[in-house]
């Protein structure tokens, strides 16, 4: 089976109960704090479109700088949001789990049992 990466902020409540959940079910992964790592757009791009889902899902709503942005006012395809988080990592939704062709953002944590 393919390797289980999930991309998160080491502070963040969600992203901490996905973890310990992954490792009390000897769940192998890779972690990526995507704060230290930064993902580079192309990337982030992937996984918005292994996910298939709409491209907002991957934006912090409630974050100062989507206000700040005014990005309640646009409308962004998976390029225009994929650039944005590349600039303001603080914007991405998490935690993200991906594993092989498909990637999911993980709210609630129980959206990773997509990927098995």
């Amino acid at each position: 089976m393919e390797k289980l990466t999930i991309y998160q902020k080491p502070t963040c409540t969600t992203c901490r109960k996905l973890k310990n959940e992954l490792e009390e079910r000897g769940v192998r992964f890779e972690n990526v704090d995507y704060f230290l790592t930064p993902l580079p757009e192309k990337k982030i791009l992937e996984l918005i479109r292994k996910s298939g889902d709409a491209p907002e899902i991957f934006l912090r709503k409630k974050e100062p700088k989507y206000k700040e942005l005014n990005l309640d006012k646009k409308t962004l395809d998976a390029a225009a949001v994929a650039a944005l988080l590349a600039k303001h990592p603080e914007l991405m939704e998490r935690p993200i789990a991906e594993r092989g062709a498909k990637a999911v953002v993980a709210r609630p944590i129980e959206r990773v049992r997509e990927l098995f």
